[in-house]
């Protein structure tokens, strides 16, 4: 069995709103965009993300509540551009950027509907009993 992609889908109440901070913060380009979907690619790196309606027949009732337990990664050249980015679009930090013991600079924030969005640049080489 070969994997061909795999990318995270972010339930939302406010599809606009959270197309539009993840291509203002982040670059991401538009792939597809309906009432109930849209798709994002970072064309460098063939990254996507995909933001469905939260209410949509496609999103299992026991899932539509809150997000529980988990976030989305982002590793970008300069967290620190990202960073100045975010201040000057109003957006929420959860934390500002601070070195991490294994070798990443990360940066906290939340999307529009809450959801935590780590930003993080590689500060030195990784750890290797990670």
């Amino acid at each position: 069995m070969a994997i061909a992609r795999s990318f995270v889908n972010i339930c939302s109440d406010q599809l606009a709103a959270t197309r539009d901070f993840y291509v203002d913060l982040l670059g991401f380009q538009v792939a597809y965009d309906s009432d109930w979907f849209v798709q994002l690619i970072d064309s460098d790196s063939g990254t996507i993300i995909g933001i469905m309606a939260r209410d949509h027949e496609l999103v299992p009732d026991h899932v539509r509540g809150g997000f529980g337990g988990s976030y989305i990664t982002i590793v970008v050249d300069d967290v620190e551009t990202i960073y100045a980015r975010a201040k000057d679009l109003g957006i929420p930090i959860v934390e500002e950027p601070r070195d991490l013991f294994y070798g990443q600079r990360r940066l906290l924030v939340t999307d529009p509907n809450r959801f935590l969005v780590d930003v993080s640049s590689p500060t030195t080489s990784p750890p290797t009993d990670l």
